[in-house]
């Protein structure tokens, strides 16, 4: 090694090494002494010689005068080119560490004093591909496992970058190789710094980088959502400066990534990309073909929440108008020469974009409104407040010309006001105020009412309020009459939006303490009032809406209008009625059943209609009908009943006549699909049983457990459940029946048989359930019961229920 580097130092010296000073011939004597020791085997060695290179160079170059450094940097070119650079080169691959990271501090020291940086790329640039990239299928784990040094390394990129210029273009395939890896690096440092250099490679190549700039996007993308806010920033900026000085291609690949940044939570991030689209809107090449994707960006950010992002956005977008204006003078001559005065009731008259800006957001307007409406619905609340937000900004810039996408418009604000968030109906009346402002009433008016006359909505009043708000008084006043009847047609001004805010207004105006009393007052007069109309009602009409409201709300004040209210219920429940409109009033008479006491019986008169309630409401109801809105009507029917009977309202002997009246419609309903029927259904006759006792007659009662015991075959845990607690009510029955204990012997060991099956059920909650069955139904007939144990004990899986029963059965006193 030491012959080979005297060999080089003594060699002729051809026409680039020439002009070598003393001082470089020096330099390479030096050197050759030195360069030896980076082939020692010794890592201790490598880098004494390393260390020694570095003062060696940096002893050179004391301070000295700035005309002296343009002479010292050529005599540095020889030795550099010729000596360093390759060993050097050699030593990044090295594998101590610390030898490695001297190595790459040296060449960056050699790139700041070589006159002529750009020559050392062709063997650099390879150099990187192989410590950064490596093969192809390696790129996930460059050989360069050091993050420090993987920075090191990206620093030295840039370097090269920055002193090369021009000169990277025949190696952007090396450089851009390197990059798509360390953009993607673990290390957030080589990131940032990663993006640095690409911004630097664009700017330093743009006659050649658009062949490469495509590929940097997939990776710059990938890391436009890194958690250190840093590296986020310095990706959009390089994003910015690769498309504007590479392939605008990329514009629509970047767009979506772009708006959700919009929405990151640190300022700095929006910033750039405020910063980032500006400049596209004001430099890019082929800008005039993205103004309707960029443009709302831009404006996103007039409504920033820190004033600085929106400054900057406002800055930005007046710069573009006013280039834009002064690229189309020609075509926008007669609105610069004839300016028209902002419309007289214009929100902001001192504040009025510039005739560029408005033109820019009229011609573009068409493409950016469909987005719009689309983002007002989105499940996400963020997007759908820039929506709504950048609406009110658009039609603040279009003025009267938005009269050509009223349609549009008025459907997109439409979803604005029904939004749940209020800072997106905050801006949707802020842009149906504009609306209003800008577009005439013999317009808005032909589109408004006809969709509130078909469909009226709390969000379609609002917005024809706002729109009204935002209008002129003087040209608004010839269409008064036309709105006020409009408005005041039933199905508007009869609606229940917001009813208990109504109530509890117009009780104030009254002076009534609550809206209970003034339901007390009124509630009289309004049934009677709605009752007029019943016979015409349908699921859709709004004399059932306000029925259904007075229903569920007046509470106490139901037990006074008993004489109106139950015949509207038996009339609008008969099975010839609308059956939706049929549900939701089971529903509401559900609510006020489990609540008698403070509702329909608050005078204590309900036990007047119960046979209207039982034969002509709920007999009809629960009738078999074919299709499932057939079936959800009987079990709505069934719940009605359930809330009635347990409301603790009838007496027992109540309960038994509807006992007499129901239980055969509710032993058919225990077949029902709904698992709910056949749940209610079972508590039901548990009641009925409960309350009868034994005076329900042997031949009802024999009818009951048949279809008790299906029940222990049900589906439904729940159920079959229900049904062994209703069998022990139904035993209890019969025990008290003294009168008629002979006619039950047969049913009786029908029961003990098949209820010994379910005692070798699976479940073993259900074996539980069943054993304590047959203990409460032993006393019936013990020594039956024991025979009937005994034959079937070696059958079960397990003995030992059996076994438990049978010990049971023993500890009993002897049967009178």
């Amino acid at each position: 090694m030491a012959a080979l580097v005297a060999a080089e130092a003594a060699a002729p010296p051809g026409p680039a090494e020439a002009a070598e000073t003393a001082e470089a011939a020096e330099l390479s004597r030096a050197l050759s002494r030195l360069l030896p020791g980076l082939e020692a085997d010794s890592k201790l060695s490598r880098r004494r010689a390393l260390e020694a290179l570095q003062r060696a160079i940096e002893a050179a170059w004391p301070e000295e005068p700035a005309a002296e450094s343009a002479a010292a940097a050529a005599g540095f070119q020889g030795p550099w080119a010729r000596l360093l650079l390759p060993r050097l080169l050699r030593c990044l691959a090295d594998p101590a560490e610390g030898c490695r990271a001297l190595a790459a501090h040296l060449l960056g020291l050699g790139l700041r004093r070589a006159a002529r940086p750009r020559d050392a790329l062709p063997r650099l640039l390879p150099a990187l591909v192989a410590r950064l990239a490596g093969p192809e299928s390696e790129r996930g784990r460059p050989p360069e496992t050091c993050e420090e040094l993987r920075l090191a390394l990206v620093q030295l990129l840039g370097l090269a970058v920055r002193l090369g210029g021009a000169a990277l273009a025949p190696h952007l395939d090396d450089a851009v190789r390197v990059l798509r890896c360390t953009l993607l690096d673990p290390f957030a440092a080589v990131r940032r710094e990663s993006c640095q250099c690409a911004a630097s490679l664009a700017r330093a190549t743009p006659d050649h980088v658009h062949m490469q700039s495509e590929s940097l996007i997939g990776p710059l993308m990938q890391s436009i959502s890194h958690q250190h806010w840093k590296v986020r920033v310095a990706v959009i900026e390089a994003t910015g400066s690769v498309i504007q000085f590479g392939s605008g291609k990329s514009v629509d690949d970047v767009l979506p990534h772009f708006a959700q940044r919009l929405f990151d939570d640190v300022p700095q991030v929006r910033q750039a990309v405020t910063c980032v689209v500006g400049g596209w809107l004001l430099d890019l090449r082929d800008r005039y073909s993205f103004f309707h994707k960029l443009i709302p960006l831009l404006l996103s950010n007039l409504e920033d929440d820190i004033p600085e992002i929106a400054l900057a956005a406002a800055s930005l977008w007046e710069k573009v108008g006013l280039q834009w204006q002064r690229e189309n003078e020609d075509d926008l001559k007669d609105k610069l020469d004839f300016a028209s005065p902002p419309p007289a009731h214009h929100p902001s008259p001192d504040n009025r974009p510039g005739l560029g800006c408005r033109e820019l957001v009229f011609r573009n307007l068409s493409k950016i409104l469909p987005a719009i409406c689309h983002d007002v619905t989105d499940w996400v609340a963020g997007t759908r407040v820039k929506a709504a937000q950048l609406l009110a900004v658009l039609l603040l810039h279009a003025e009267d010309h938005v009269t050509q996408h009223l349609e549009v418009v008025l459907r997109t604000l439409h979803r604005a006001c029904a939004d749940d968030d209020r800072a997106v109906v905050r801006s949707g009346t802020r842009s149906a105020e504009l609306v209003g402002a800008f577009v005439s009433p013999e317009v808005f008016l032909k589109l408004v009412l006809p969709a509130l006359k078909k469909s009226p909505s709390p969000s379609g009043l609002l917005t024809l309020a706002s729109i009204v708000r935002g209008c002129p008084r003087e040209a608004l006043r010839p269409h008064l009459t036309l709105i006020a009847t409009e408005l005041a047609r039933p199905h508007i001004c009869q609606g229940s939006e917001n009813v208990q805010e109504t109530m509890d207004a117009l009780a104030a105006a009254q002076d009534i303490d609550g809206r209970q009393d003034l339901y007390r007052e009124h509630a009289g007069p309004l049934v009677e009032w709605l009752a007029a109309s019943h016979h015409d009602w349908t699921v859709h009409s709004a004399e059932l809406l306000q029925f259904v409201v007075v229903v569920n709300h007046a509470g106490p004040a139901l037990g006074e209008v008993l004489p109106h209210l139950v015949p509207v219920l038996r009339s609008c429940l008969q099975p010839s009625r609308d059956p939706q409109m049929r549900l939701r009033l089971f529903s509401s008479l559900s609510r006020v059943l489990l609540s008698a006491k403070q509702t329909v019986d608050s005078q204590g008169h309900f036990h007047h209609y119960l046979d209207t309630v039982t034969k002509d409401i709920l007999v009809p109801n629960l009738q078999w009908h074919a299709g499932k809105t057939a079936a959800a009507i009987r079990t709505a029917a069934v719940s009605c009943l359930w809330a009635l009977i347990s409301s603790e309202v009838l007496l027992d002997e109540q309960i038994r006549k509807v006992q007499e009246t129901l239980m055969p419609q509710i032993l058919t309903s225990l077949e029902e699909d709904s698992q709910m029927t056949r749940l209610i259904s079972c508590q039901i006759i548990n009641t009925f049983l409960k309350t009868s006792g034994g005076v329900a007659g042997a031949d009802k009662l024999v009818k009951v457990y048949p279809e008790l015991l299906k029940r222990l075959d049900d589906v439904s845990h729940e159920v079959r459940l229900a049904a062994t607690s209703t069998l022990v009510t139904w035993l209890a029955c019969v025990r008290s029946d003294n009168d008629a204990k002979s006619c039950y012997q047969s049913h009786i060991q029908f029961l003990y048989r098949e209820l010994l099956v379910y005692l070798d059920d699976p479940d073993s909650t259900v074996q539980d359930a069943v054993l304590e069955v047959l203990k409460a139904g032993s006393v019936l007939s013990p020594e039956l019961l024991a025979r009937e144990t005994e034959a079937v004990v070696h059958k079960h899986r397990s003995p030992a229920l059996c076994q438990q029963l049978l010990q049971h059965l023993q500890a009993q006193p002897p049967a009178q």
